[in-house]
């Protein structure tokens, strides 16, 4: 049990290294980001960087490291739109490792890949909350979100445990996320019905939020399988995927406004 359980874990942890993203593949990224670390982060440079370095960023953990990636990424972005190019999708973890375990589960049900499709299930309801809260407070107040991504870490955390050390309780795991999930979607709504007027593309929000909360009822309310071969479980599955693409939509519209933002701030600076 305790092999299998410090397997679980690693496995958990592994998301964060797995990368699915056309912009982290790029030769333009991956040069700036050498280019920036072999400049910025070794011997009197790195220094500078920890002196300047606000509190709340080194007690989140931020590395020199980190910040080449964030700038370039900005770089890399830049160059897309000038060239007329879509925005790239930079970093994009949590969903495809949770995409590939389900894909994994559904193919082979054993109690590994059972407890990994649902832990990936509930790290990716955890990641939307999250996502919320840097979009709505951490861009004015980043320490509360650096505070509030501990806080969903100790969750997930605990979560795991009980589910792997005391009892794998479905009605509980059930109603954890569906909670999580509540208060995301409430967070979410509650911001865009706020800005709604200022930012157009917030709609798109709201419709994900809402087809997301409609479709999860086929979560709740089960029935027997259509042609004994689509279930509630499979048909949530197929439903979900053109609202995932609204989301990135807005994601990426919404990625467009906080830049064209930041350069105006730049311009007047």
């Amino acid at each position: 049990m305790a092999g299998r359980t410090v397997r679980l874990v690693l496995l958990v942890g592994a998301a964060a290294l797995a990368s699915g993203s056309q912009g982290d593949r790029e030769p333009v990224y991956r040069d700036c980001v050498l280019q920036c670390e072999e400049r910025n982060c070794s011997g009197g440079a790195l220094k500078h960087f920890r002196s300047r370095q606000p509190i709340y960023m080194s007690l989140a953990g931020w590395t020199c490291q980190d910040d080449c990636k964030y700038e370039c990424m900005w770089v890399t972005v830049g160059l897309y739109l000038q060239e007329g190019h879509k925005v790239p999708q930079f970093h994009g973890k949590v969903s495809l490792n949770a995409w590939f375990w389900s894909t994994v589960f559904h193919t082979r049900d054993t109690d590994l890949t059972e407890k990994m499709d649902y832990f990936c299930a509930s790290t990716v309801i955890l990641h939307s909350v999250y996502l919320c809260c840097v979009r709505t407070v951490g861009l004015q107040r980043p320490a509360v979100a650096s505070a509030f991504r501990a806080l969903l870490l100790l969750m997930l955390m605990a979560h795991v445990s009980y589910l792997s050390l005391v009892r794998f309780d479905y009605g509980y795991n059930l109603a954890a996320n569906v909670a999580i999930g509540l208060v995301n979607a409430a967070w979410w709504l509650t911001w865009c019905l706020r800005n709604r007027q200022r930012l157009p593309h917030v709609r798109k929000c709201i419709v994900v939020v809402l087809l997301l909360q409609g479709l999860s009822l086929l979560e709740l309310l089960d029935f027997p399988p259509l042609f004994w071969v689509l279930d509630a479980h499979a048909i949530w599955h197929v439903s979900t995927i053109p609202v995932h693409v609204l989301f990135f939509s807005f994601l990426e519209d919404d990625s467009l406004y906080l830049l064209k933002e930041s350069e105006a701030k730049f311009k007047l600076d």
